[in-house]
């Protein structure tokens, strides 16, 4: 029997999809309600040798059962078979095999990074959307589609410290993509946790680890360069961008050399997320182009020829909340930024507490006459830093002193920390 893609069969006691096959003696099957790891591909003549003595072996049309009446219960269970239904035909029939995994619907604009991924052997892209567009989500739909599509099978993120949490929660609620965080308050747990003989970096299938713990050679960096996964994708990659002239802060040039390394790998994906890459150093963007392609490093980006900018634009795809509003008009409303003032006065133990903090800080900038370099420098940004957060809001103030005067900011008077009139 000739089964076309897209049939519904039985085999071995489970149903199966038939999916295309090149070989005409090859038979594609992926479960009814399993992924695509799980597709298998059965050789039609020994499965007909085998039909004979071991009738499961045997492959047969099959189909699901109508609905009954009875089975209908109430308004809530039949709203939920109605929308199941709904997005396994909207994955069926889309070019996409993640949309069926969303929990969201893209916007029309998100899905051209996707497009451009897809057209690429090895992924490397640039995604500069501004802020608000969907970096995020355009990142985690790649991501999404590469693991159903079976291209990929492990992915990591790497980003500063303070994005961490934010990113496994989005991969989670967004596109149903666990992921652990490794970064300096988690990794003593998670090696705990890991078998002897395997390393962090291997023990995960998807992490979100902080580029900050990964980059340092003396701990981790060997290990991840190790265990790479198959797609990594880089936020706020602006902060690997190499120094200018190879020299700026150490931290700055390891993120870089990171990066470098794991773009030096030949078919190794990666997607690069920043919505100011170019700081107007052209030196320090070309470092982050050089990335995706090492030829676009020593591009003159005043005077690109057409062969290299359409190169270029294959790499690379920037959008700003303007070019959004005016191609999606209203249906994509982006909040409007208020940059008036509004002035409040201090309540007046806040006000006294205030003072006393302006003449600690005086005192501390005045101390810093004798130093110089930079130790004088510190010591006049923690006084400005200092008064910054005492102006903000109470909270901002006692957050402050705590983490870094300890058990002093707990004999400040609370109710001068508590109170202030608008």
């Amino acid at each position: 029997m000739s089964f076309q893609p897209g049939s519904l069969v039985s085999y071995r006691q489970r149903d199966w999809i038939v999916l295309p096959s090149e070989n005409p003696n090859l038979i594609m099957l992926r479960p009814i309600g399993g992924g695509m790891r799980e597709t298998c591909g059965v050789l039609r003549p020994l499965a007909d040798l085998a039909a004979p003595n071991l009738p499961y072996e045997r492959i047969t049309a099959t189909t699901f059962p109508l609905p009954l009446p009875t089975d209908v219960q109430d308004p809530a269970a039949v709203r939920l078979l109605l929308d199941a239904t709904r997005l396994l035909l909207r994955d069926g029939a889309a070019p996409f095999r993640a949309l069926g995994r969303l929990s969201f619907r893209p916007r029309p604009y998100q899905f051209v990074p996707l497009l451009m991924a897809l057209r690429q052997e090895t992924v490397r892209l640039l995604i500069a959307d501004d802020v608000g567009v969907g970096k995020t989500i355009e990142a985690a739909l790649i991501a999404r589609e590469l693991l159903d599509r079976g291209l990929i099978q492990r992915v990591a993120v790497l980003c500063p410290p303070a994005l961490c949490d934010q990113w496994q929660k989005e991969l989670a609620e967004k596109v149903n993509l666990q992921t652990v965080v490794i970064r300096s308050g988690t990794v003593s747990r998670l090696e705990k946790q890991t078998p002897q003989d395997r390393g962090i970096f291997s023990h995960y299938r998807h992490f979100v680890a902080s580029i900050d713990l990964v980059k340092n050679d003396a701990t981790y960096r060997a290990s991840f360069l190790k265990n790479l996964p198959d797609l990594v994708l880089v936020d706020e990659v602006h902060g690997a961008a190499r120094p200018r002239g190879g020299r700026g802060a150490q931290g700055q040039q390891q993120r870089y050399e990171l990066l470098r390394a794991i773009g030096e790998r030949p078919g190794q994906h990666m997607v690069l997320l920043s919505a100011t890459p170019h700081s107007g150093v052209e030196e320090a963007f070309r470092s982050i182009l050089g990335l995706l392609q090492p030829e676009f490093e020593a591009l003159d980006l005043a005077h690109l020829s057409e062969k290299e900018r359409i190169h270029l634009a294959q790499h690379f795809v920037q959008r700003r909340r303007v070019d959004v509003r005016n191609w999606m008009g209203t249906d994509t409303p982006f909040p409007e930024r208020d940059t008036s003032e509004a002035p409040y006065r201090f309540s007046r133990p806040y006000d006294a507490f205030y003072r006393d903090v302006y003449a600690f800080a005086r005192g501390v900038v005045s101390a810093a006459d004798t130093l110089s370099g930079w130790k004088q420098r510190m010591r006049y940004w923690s006084a400005l830093a200092l008064l910054r957060c005492v102006a903000s809001s109470p909270a901002a103030a006692l957050a402050a002193l705590k983490s870094r005067g300890g058990d002093v900011a707990m004999m400040i008077p609370s109710q001068a920390m508590s109170q202030r009139q608008s």
